[in-house]
Formats: C-alpha cells, sequence, structure tokens
C-alpha cells in the first residue's frame, strides 16, 4: 500500500512549467540580442565554445532534480503488511436523551452537557472496548457505530444538541431497538446504557429492555436530573428566553423518572444509577459492565509504513552534481571536434 504523508508539497511541482516559460524566453531574448551583430549562423560560428544543448541539458536535470525534491518532501511511504490483531473487550452502545428536557439545569451545567462529559471522561479508561452512540428523542438514530476510535466518538459527542433531532419527546423503547441492531452478529458482550431522565411518552421501553435481554444483550439505565425537578430553559439561538409552559402558561417541570428506569434496568438485566452534581454514575456503571465475559475480536489493518523519501532524495542530489560538473561553455577539446566539415581534406 502506498501513500503520501505530506502530499500538498506537490503543488510546487507547478513552478516547473513557469520556469520553462522563462527558460524559453531567456534563450529567444539572446538569440534576437545576438542575431543584431550580424547572420546568427555566422556569430554562432565566431562564438566556438558556447553550447545550447548544454544549457538545454542543464536545466533538464534541474527541473528534474527539483520534481524529485517535490516527491522527497511529500515522503512517500510504504505499507509493508497487513496485520491482524488479536483483542479482548465488550461492547457497548451508549444511548443518549438530547429532548428537550435533558437541558435542565437541576444538575450543572445541565442535564444533557453533564451526560456527554461523563462519556467523555470514560473513553480515557478505555483499551479495547468497543463503543457506538445512538441519540434520541421522539425517535431514536446510530449517531456512530461500534469502533475503537476513541477520538471520533469525542468528536461526534461534542457536536450533540437537541436540536439534532425534529421529533421531540422520549423514545426510551426505541433507543433500546436500535442500539441492540447495531451491535450485528458480534460474539462479544454487549450492554446498552440508557443515559435520560426517563420521562418516557413514547412506548414499551420494559418490553424493549427484555427483548434485549433475551438477545444476550444487558440494558443498563443513568438516571441523569433530580427528583424535585427543574424548568425547562427555552432558546432563541444562543439567546435564553425564558422557561418551557403548558397550554394553560404554566411552567413545565422536569423530573426524574426513577422507578421507570429501575424497571428497564431490571427486565435488561442491568443495574440503575442515579446521577447527581457529585457523580455521573458512568463509572459505577462501567464497573458492572467490565464484569462481563470478555471475546476475542480480531482487527485488521495496514501497519508499519516505511519512509521512502531518502531515494527521491538521493536521485535528486546526484542529478545537481551532475548539472553543476557540466559546464555551460565546451571545453577547448571539444571545440576542435569537427565531426561534419564543409571541406574535403585531400592530400
Amino acid at each position: 500500500m502506498f501513500r503520501l504523508a505530506y502530499p500538498q508539497f506537490l503543488y510546487l511541482l507547478l513552478l516547473i512549467p513557469l520556469w520553462v516559460l522563462i527558460f524559453v524566453y531567456v534563450r529567444i531574448r539572446k538569440k534576437k540580442a545576438l542575431s543584431l551583430f550580424g547572420d546568427l549562423k555566422l556569430v554562432m560560428r565566431l562564438l566556438p565554445e558556447y553550447s545550447g544543448a548544454r544549457q538545454i541539458l542543464k536545466f533538464v536535470l534541474w527541473s528534474i532534480a527539483w520534481m524529485l525534491i517535490v516527491i522527497g518532501m511529500s515522503d512517500p511511504q510504504t505499507g509493508s503488511k497487513l496485520e491482524k490483531i488479536k483483542r479482548k473487550g465488550v461492547d457497548m452502545v451508549f444511548a443518549l436523551d438530547v429532548s428537550n428536557s435533558m437541558m435542565a439545569q437541576d444538575i450543572t451545567p445541565n442535564r444533557l452537557e453533564r451526560a456527554k462529559q461523563a462519556i467523555i471522561h470514560l473513553l480515557g479508561k478505555l483499551e479495547n472496548d468497543r463503543v457506538g452512540l445512538v441519540t434520541f428523542a421522539g425517535k431514536a438514530y446510530i449517531q456512530m457505530p461500534l469502533t475503537t476510535d476513541y477520538s471520533a466518538t469525542r468528536l461526534f459527542l461534542s457536536n450533540i444538541n437537541p436540536g439534532m433531532i425534529p421529533v421531540q419527546g422520549t423514545a426510551i423503547g426505541d433507543a433500546i431497538e436500535t442500539s441492540a441492531s447495531s451491535f450485528g452478529n458480534t460474539k462479544q458482550s454487549k450492554a446498552i446504557i440508557i443515559i435520560t431522565d426517563g420521562e418516557n411518552h413514547e412506548d414499551d421501553a420494559v418490553e424493549a429492555a427484555r427483548n434485549a435481554a433475551s438477545k444476550g444483550i444487558r440494558v443498563y439505565t443513568i438516571g441523569i436530573g433530580l427528583p424535585e425537578g427543574a424548568p425547562i430553559p427555552m432558546y432563541s439561538g444562543s439567546t435564553h428566553i425564558g422557561y418551557k409552559k403548558d397550554a394553560s402558561g404554566v411552567t413545565v417541570i422536569t423530573r426524574l423518572n426513577e422507578p421507570m428506569l429501575q424497571e428497564i434496568a431490571k427486565a435488561g438485566k442491568g443495574i440503575f444509577v442515579r446521577a447527581n452534581n457529585s457523580q455521573s454514575g458512568v463509572q459505577e456503571v462501567f464497573d458492572q459492565i467490565n464484569k462481563l465475559e470478555k471475546a476475542e475480536y480480531n482487527e485488521a489493518f495496514f501497519s508499519d509504513y516505511e519512509d521512502r523519501f531518502q531515494f527521491f532524495i538521493l536521485a535528486a542530489l546526484i542529478l545537481i552534481l551532475s548539472e553543476v560538473l557540466i559546464a555551460e561553455r565546451k571545453g577547448k577539446l571539444a571545440g576542435r571536434i569537427k565531426l561534419f566539415s564543409n571541406k574535403t581534406q585531400t592530400n
């Protein structure tokens, strides 16, 4: 497998056509200047040491050397082999509630940001476990399939907000089913971690958890929020414009539905943990998941890329040295050599 580590340097090759135009222009100007002294062929015979061919050869060598230098600067690399590394881990999918109620600030800075921070903190402790990401409100969507690329997962998490799902609500059952479908036919232990305030208004989440458990998928729930609840802030862009109100004009208070989340965790053969301002609950759930049996899986990828720039730089140096050693004018011996003569020598 071949690649260039720094392909942006290839733009420097665009200088070569410019130099060719300049070189041709200078030669034309020289010929015009010489022709002012008389017939060009006669003038050239008066300059026996002049060699236009050598100047062209030196320019060609220099141009090729520049091309090789640029390629060397791009650092060509070759992958020496395709490695298969065996790893042991657990597959886990984080199902994150992004409904408007997750913007409540009974957990600082708010429920959603606190949940995102907790997941990001946990990612820093993972090694071989594969993680996936599902977001849900009135409907659930897979944001990231199972991967060990924790950096990409952090990037996705940082961009999550309630506006990314147009259908509002809290469909926990749909989130469980969507998360379960993302596992595929892997042999690893599987776990779904639901992070929500538990205000389920859409479907039978307990039955969905029970179905997942029958397939060997454990369902854990983390209740993010406080039982006394908090109002739901409303925003216009980044400006806070008040709190959500019901049809009668009363401010809506969103409260943690702890009993339902406990029931979901029980049906899914997992545990329920309540998050608060002092602890997120993610670590406690992960400690339980870490006790599950870890299966081996293979990851195949090209590895051991080797730099090949040195060959191009070496070839460029040889051409530059050759260009320097070639004189622009003919030597005395070369000037005396005439392969073709207008006169025939006779004895």
